[in-house]
């Protein structure tokens, strides 16, 4: 089933509702942000910096406090949950920065993905090598000795290992090269594909707007703009306010893009 027919048919998997958040008391930095994933969907965040991109995935993943609004996972309020029960019913949370732990190796970083469910750790362990062939190939390897992309695949594969329903990455791009991006965003898709519904916040505008089946734009702490990724891609307003020097290459490359 194709995800446009998904979306219509099946009730989201995550819905957040008028979110209200910020780090500091009586600062908000989100101000009423509306976003849901169905399932099957891979979901673009983009926007300015300092819109509340990150900060929404934070405040999903119990790291920022919501002070209005709620979180629904599966129809369940999932709301100000601590990020290690909301790993256990199934949210993963991919950081942009401090994503592995440098002085274990691959395998054991692997293993601290699914420390809650122990015994489950080697069936996990073949599905996410499947994905991931690479990594067991070097699972005795050092995490701190690898590239930044390297570890970015660590890092989703260690949210991976508890089999989530839905997946948040913070920037998954950030700091690679033009390689070491299409790398991650073709391995985001086919996480996609095989069955994780992805919330992802990207710095990387026109490349979002290829892969994802829908996007949000952020501004000021609140959606301004939603549609799927071909139709942002085309829209005036939004290419002028929000892709800037990206518009030309936006429009001529909005198709999407195959994984």
């Amino acid at each position: 089933m194709s995800s446009e027919a998904t979306a219509t048919t099946e009730e989201p998997v995550l819905i957040a509702r008028d979110l209200h958040a910020g780090y500091l008391p009586g600062i908000n930095i989100l101000n009423g942000v509306n976003i849901e994933a169905r399932p099957g969907e891979l979901i673009g965040i983009i926007g300015p910096n300092g819109a509340g991109k990150s900060t929404f995935l934070k405040a999903v993943f119990g790291q920022v406090s919501i002070r209005q609004g709620s979180v629904t996972l599966k129809g369940q309020d999932i709301t100000g949950w601590k990020p290690n029960r909301l790993v256990r019913g199934g949210v993963g949370f991919v950081p942009q920065t401090n994503n592995v732990f440098p002085s274990l190796s691959i395998e054991e970083n692997l293993q601290m993905g699914i420390y809650q469910r122990p015994k489950q750790f080697r069936s996990q362990l073949e599905k996410i090598f499947e994905i991931f062939p690479v990594l067991a190939e070097r699972r005795a390897q050092r995490a701190g000795s690898l590239s930044g992309g390297e570890r970015q695949s660590v890092a989703m594969a260690r949210a991976l290992m508890m089999d989530p329903s839905v997946l948040l990455l913070d920037e998954p791009s950030a700091g690679l090269s033009p390689v070491r991006q299409d790398e991650t965003f073709l391995r985001t898709r086919r996480i996609n594909k095989a069955g994780v519904s992805v919330i992802m916040v990207e710095q990387n505008a026109r490349r979002c707007l290829q892969i994802c089946d829908r996007a949000y734009v952020l501004d000021q702490g609140r959606d301004a703009y939603t549609g799927t990724g071909r139709e942002l891609a085309k829209d005036p307003k939004v290419i002028q306010l929000y892709l800037g020097t990206l518009a030309t290459d936006v429009e001529a490359e909005a198709a999407p893009h195959p994984a």
